[in-house]
């Protein structure tokens, strides 16, 4: 489970995150929408550790990230929008080389890559430099890297852009399978129809500060998400009725 408790962070005069609190449970597929610059990757690096922050907590399985940053992102795994791979390395050597950092047993390493690699449709690119792969085969390289070593969490930052829709679909049930063994998935996507489909739960960012968390179902009712969020987003003293 990860818990966010009061982030904050600021860059310089500009609050980027206030006062957020979020909380991700075993088996959620969580989407984190908003517009942009409302705060969505600032929170998902935090969550990693790759950004400090002003103040709060962030917690995964009760362990602090602050205090034990590696325990924590041994049991993570992140794809941004435009991953940045060694590109002097083949696709096989950069798989190796992800699972060697986590850990992955030699008896099921090779296992794992080819079924993945061969779900997303790699296998006949595995041995060729990173450098020669266009922008959707280096973020099917990296997602297959961070399913690899079942993460406890997934945290994706629009992990649908570039990707042919084959792939899109295949994400998706990536995704899903992985949550049904108890992890979670977090991911920000501006795509609201496909966070509606796939997610359980969603949460809302705006301006740094979080307008609602909980089951999609609940917040959509018999409007659609793209109905709600433009009302969110249009009405500057919208507060939704749902309790957060």
């Amino acid at each position: 489970m990860l818990e966010i408790r009061n982030l904050s962070k600021s860059y310089g005069e500009k609050k980027a995150v206030c006062n957020l609190n979020l909380i991700v449970e075993d088996g959620d597929i969580m989407g984190f929408i908003g517009k942009n610059g409302a705060g969505k990757t600032t929170t998902l690096k935090s969550c990693l550790g790759i950004v400090g922050i002003d103040k709060g907590e962030i917690l995964l399985d009760g362990v602090s990230i602050l205090k034990e940053p590696i325990v924590c992102k041994k049991k993570m795994a992140y794809v941004p929008d435009n991953p940045q791979l060694d590109e002097y390395m083949t696709g096989i050597q950069y798989l190796n080389f992800i699972a060697d950092i986590y850990a992955v047993p030699s008896q099921n390493r090779k296992y794992i890559i080819e079924k993945l690699a061969s779900t997303f449709q790699m296998e006949p690119h595995l041995n060729s430099l990173i450098s020669s792969y266009s922008h959707g085969m280096k973020q099917k390289l990296a997602l297959i890297a961070a399913f690899s070593h079942a993460p406890k969490l997934l945290i994706l930052d629009e992990p649908f852009v570039g990707l042919d829709p084959e792939a899109f679909i295949i994400l998706k049930e990536q995704m899903k399978e992985l949550c049904a063994d108890g992890s979670s998935v977090l991911f920000s996507s501006h795509i609201l129809d496909v966070v509606e489909k796939v997610c359980n739960k969603v949460a809302v960012i705006k301006q740094g500060h979080l307008l609602y968390s909980g089951p999609t179902v609940e917040i959509t009712g018999t409007k659609g998400l793209e109905e709600v969020f433009m009302e969110m987003n249009s009405d500057e003293n919208f507060i939704t009725s749902i309790e957060k």
